[in-house]
């Protein structure tokens, strides 16, 4: 009698294994990222995020159906792949218009790389292209170089990346514009990225850097804050 319990205990065990199915770690993931992937929203550099999501869901649906025995999830990893995918389209859009609207009409559009000297003129201090922009109106981002003012800012250096202006650094001339913005607007300091638009001028004679040590020989006037 024990031994027909025992046996029919173990069939039922077997049964039970047959049925039970994990839920994929992989499907769960992708499900994350999906959630995740709003922060794509607020910056281009975060689209890894719905990317991971899509490439991890389409991971997941492979193994489940490889091992649909023990695994399942699959509703998990479509409906993570469907929201990075759309989080994505709308990111990439978003990201796509910001770029097209974000220079004022009748500005330029520049970058820290057009303004340094041509590779192997070692004499050569400043790129022609400054001679031409000299008076231009302009746009640029860059970071805010940290000054003893923290708040109230009228002139400020904007510098190239965030190691020289948060991390101690000691940005090189061409690596900083000194810009004065138009009154009455002011700002106050933070480590996020600034988008500044105004009046380009190149002193080849350079002048003293308001902050950071050395001189500077581009200029931003009659600045604005986009």
């Amino acid at each position: 009698m024990c031994a027909n319990v025992q046996f029919t205990q173990a069939i039922e065990d077997e049964v039970h294994a047959q049925h039970y199915r994990a839920l994929s770690v992989a499907a769960v993931t992708c499900l994350f990222l999906a959630l995740l992937s709003v922060f794509a929203l607020l910056s281009i550099y975060l689209l890894v995020l719905p990317v991971l999501g899509i490439l991890v869901g389409l991971y997941a649906l492979v193994q489940i159906k490889q091992r649909s025995a023990e695994l399942t999830g699959r509703g998990f990893a479509i409906a993570g792949i469907s929201i990075s995918s759309v989080l994505f389209v709308l990111s990439l859009s978003y990201a796509a218009y910001v770029y097209a609207t974000e220079v004022p009409e009748g500005y330029r559009r520049i970058g820290y790389s057009q303004l340094q000297p041509e590779e192997g003129k070692i004499d050569q201090r400043v790129p022609p292209l400054t001679e031409e922009l000299n008076g231009e109106q302009v746009f640029i981002k860059g970071y805010i170089f940290p000054g003893p003012q923290q708040q109230g800012i009228k002139t400020f250096l904007l510098v190239r990346d965030r190691g020289d202006c948060c991390f101690g650094g000691n940005p090189k001339l061409t690596d900083r514009i000194q810009v004065t913005l138009a009154d009455p607007e002011r700002l106050q300091f933070s480590t996020h990225l600034h988008k500044v638009a105004g009046k380009f001028r190149l002193e080849e004679n350079p002048g003293e850097a308001i902050d950071a040590n050395g001189s500077v020989y581009y200029y931003l006037d009659d600045g604005h804050l986009r």
